[in-house]
């Protein structure tokens, strides 16, 4: 029987797995409490934040998102959770690695010094990455790391508000509104595989990816979304890419550039419980920028978000497919 530990489980916990009794309002803020190290050797999932927000268009403050999620996931890391009615980490090894870090004031080596991080965990272990960010950029280095491990392309389920297909073709540019031009430029994915979920802004060319609107979820609700996607991705190897202004201002206002209409927080929890068909690859969450946030509510359906995510990875250890 595993000894309990009250308190700071972050860095007292030896064993990956399991959790510590703590006071939700204290201790160190890991993801749920998890244990902080870079021993990947026992990992099934790598928690690790890049908080990057160089290349938003709009408000920044997305730096301050990975440590908004860490500090929103307490009350989750203490109860079964709902709906799944069990503990991820009875049987998923889940590590919190930290941030990347990067020299800001050379803005030029950023996209490089991102994917090296990506590579130094998913290249040297068998482990899946939850990332959280920073704007929407870091998904670009993400992918192309991801690319270099399981091959090109991917698939991309993406949820958002934008696109963020728009023409860029600048090399070096940092612009968190043209990563999937990029991508899908560089043949890291599959537009005729890959899903934008949530899409309430306009683009003239979609580069051939299948559009599920905002309006359109909405309507058809949950379950035809989830048949949709699907459909579409199949059984590919796929990205998943959640960008918090996917949800409503009503239910999301601390993000960049929020655009009304949007999901609502149980639409988009329940399009994601409801992928556990899909093989994904990586994972990330990206664009809390909690300086626009009102108590905390954006971090806390950001941490929602991750934790169903990884109770997606513990169901596929427990089927044996992860």
């Amino acid at each position: 029987m595993t000894e309990k530990i009250y308190g700071d489980g972050a860095f007292r916990r030896e064993s990956l797995k399991g959790s510590t009794i703590e006071n939700t309002y204290s201790g160190a803020l890991s993801f749920m409490r998890r244990r902080y190290t870079r021993d990947l050797s026992e990992a099934d999932v790598v928690v690790s934040g890049v908080p990057l927000d160089l290349a938003t268009t709009f408000r920044p403050g997305a730096r301050l998102g990975p440590a908004a999620i860490r500090a929103a996931s307490v009350q989750l890391a203490e109860l079964n959770l709902f709906p799944w009615g069990f503990d991820p980490f009875d049987d998923l090894a889940v590590i919190d690695y930290g941030d990347c870090w990067f020299d800001a004031h050379q803005p030029w080596t950023i996209r490089e010094t991102i994917k090296q991080h990506a590579l130094d965990i998913i290249q040297n272990s068998n482990a899946k990455m939850l990332t959280f960010g920073g704007d929407h950029f870091i998904t670009y280095p993400l992918l192309q790391a991801h690319a270099e491990k399981y091959g090109k392309p991917l698939s991309l389920l993406h949820f958002d508000a934008h696109c963020d297909t728009w023409p860029d073709d600048a090399p070096e540019s940092l612009n968190h509104g043209t990563m999937f031009y990029k991508a899908i430029k560089d043949g890291l994915i599959d537009p005729a595989t890959s899903a934008q979920v949530g899409i309430r802004t306009w683009n003239s060319d979609f580069m051939g990816m299948n559009m599920l609107f905002a309006p359109w979820v909405n309507e058809n609700g949950v379950e035809a979304t989830v048949q949709r996607i699907h459909e579409i991705i199949g059984g590919n190897p796929v990205y998943l890419t959640f960008d918090i202004d996917c949800l409503d201002p009503a239910f999301a206002p601390g993000t960049g550039t929020p655009v009304p209409g949007g999901l609502n927080s149980h639409t988009a929890l329940g399009i994601i419980r409801s992928l556990g068909g899909l093989n994904i690859v990586g994972m990330d969450v990206v664009e809390v920028s909690p300086a626009y946030d009102n108590a905390e509510i954006t971090a806390i359906a950001a941490a929602h978000v991750a934790a169903d995510m990884l109770c997606l990875m513990r169901n596929k250890k427990v089927a044996g497919k992860l």
